[in-house]
């Protein structure tokens, strides 16, 4: 077991679930674009190893599987690392065309602004059965006809690459070139909806906020891109794209589900498309929120800005806290490998992972840490010892933190560097 108490104390928190919390309004808005899916918002996030890679095809080698990546209860049992962890099941139990899962997601990670242990993943399918039509080419024209049912738009769409491209976005065995086409117009039509829905509301929060940096955003028309990309649970795949605030987004990826995962969850008759987001992405966006920390808050300040029952306003940030940089040098005792996962002792300290200085900083300071850097290495000419300096940005969100306080914090964080990795203090 990797997981820590600090890991393990977010579990009940649930925060897609929370009443006008921003993570659950998100979800909210985008449940309302599919309203005859079926939602499955509260499936417990502790899974198999089976479920969480080995139903969808990860080689046994895969750094997913690693204790640096990923966080083991047991040999057998994690805290799931994306929502596709229950994917299979929910093919399996085929109660409805198209599902969508929001859930808590757990990974061993960066700390940054961007990056927490916890996230919020949003994914979606829609599938068709093929022993319900008498043919393929009725199977493609009932897929036309529900694309024709969703709603159209008049936004700019950059989609200039084949559907099927050979080597790029090659098209799956068994399946036909007219059931694709028609499969990726439906996906691509079904997710476009759901960008402006959001988009408008990222607008109009925009305009609310009054910020005139930011104001001027709702006056820019709308454009979205769909890039190839590579999954490997669909092909041929697809990221979309957003042009927000000068700049081109990532907002979601999605694709063709490859057969073999319906194939394995007993649904072989099936064919669909699947899609995932990140929620905590599309909230930072549309609230203006600069750092992932806030969705975990609880002051009243931050959360009392969200409500359901009135049009998204722009968060409001907190004044600015100083920041307070403090820095760890320390050699390695022996050459680094990627075993890692706190999994070492002090008498065995021969594995590093960056992902276990992360885990040691967010497990003794909590959310008063912002960042932590790789700032300088080397490796001594005459020993081969490498040496690593880290720097650590403590700034609460919330109050001005004493230089006793960070100082009392940094100390305690070498000290667990020296007891968990068994390195050596410069």
């Amino acid at each position: 077991m990797n997981a820590t108490s600090s890991i393990l104390s977010a579990i009940p928190r649930r925060l897609h679930l929370q009443e006008n919390h921003p993570l659950a309004i998100t979800r909210q808005l985008i449940e309302s674009r599919f309203p005859d899916f079926q939602y499955h918002n509260d499936l417990f996030p502790a899974v198999t190893v089976g479920q969480n890679f080995d139903s969808l095809g990860f080689p046994t080698d895969h750094v997913g599987r690693s204790r640096t990546d990923t966080y083991y209860l047991n040999k057998e049992t994690v805290l799931r690392t994306h929502t596709s962890a229950h994917q299979a099941d929910t093919f399996r139990a085929n109660k409805s065309a198209g599902y969508l899962i929001s859930a808590d997601v757990y990974r061993r990670d960066a700390v940054d602004r961007s990056h927490y242990p916890v996230f919020h993943q949003m994914e979606g399918a829609r599938t068709w059965d093929r022993t319900a039509f008498t043919s393929n080419e009725e199977l493609v024209q009932a897929i036309w006809d529900d694309v024709a049912k969703i709603p159209k738009h008049s936004i700019d769409v950059e989609d200039p690459n084949p559907t099927i491209h050979d080597d790029r976005n090659p098209l799956q065995e068994g399946h036909s070139a007219a059931e694709v086409e028609a499969i990726a117009a439906h996906l691509k039509r079904s997710l476009e909806d759901v960008v402006v829905t959001i988009f408008k509301a990222a607008r109009s929060a925009a305009t609310a906020s009054g910020d005139a940096a930011t104001a001027s955003t709702a006056d820019e028309p709308l454009k979205v891109r769909w890039v190839e990309a590579y999954f490997p649970f669909t092909s041929p795949s697809w990221e979309l794209e957003v042009f927000w605030q000068g700049d081109w987004l990532e907002v979601l990826g999605s694709g063709v589900v490859k057969q073999s995962i319906l194939d394995n969850a007993g649904v072989p008759d099936r064919v669909g498309w699947a899609f995932g987001l990140g929620l905590e992405r599309i909230a930072m966006l549309l609230y203006s929120i600069p750092d992932i920390r806030l969705f975990w808050s609880t002051d009243r300040r931050f959360l009392s800005q969200f409500s359901t029952k009135s049009t998204p306003q722009r968060f409001v940030p907190f004044s600015k806290y100083p920041p307070c940089f403090k820095d760890v040098s320390f050699w390695l005792r022996s050459s680094s490998s990627a075993a890692g996962g706190l999994s070492r002792t002090t008498t065995a300290p021969s594995d590093f992972h960056e992902n276990d200085v992360m885990e040691i900083a967010r497990d003794v300071c909590g959310d008063l840490v912002e960042d932590v850097q790789l700032v300088d290495e080397f490796v001594h000419p005459k020993t081969g010892r490498k040496s690593m300096c880290y720097r650590t940005n403590y700034r609460s969100l919330e109050r001005t933190l004493t230089n006793d306080e960070t100082n009392d914090l940094h100390e305690r964080f070498r000290q667990q560097l020296v007891e968990k990795l068994g390195v050596e203090l410069r």
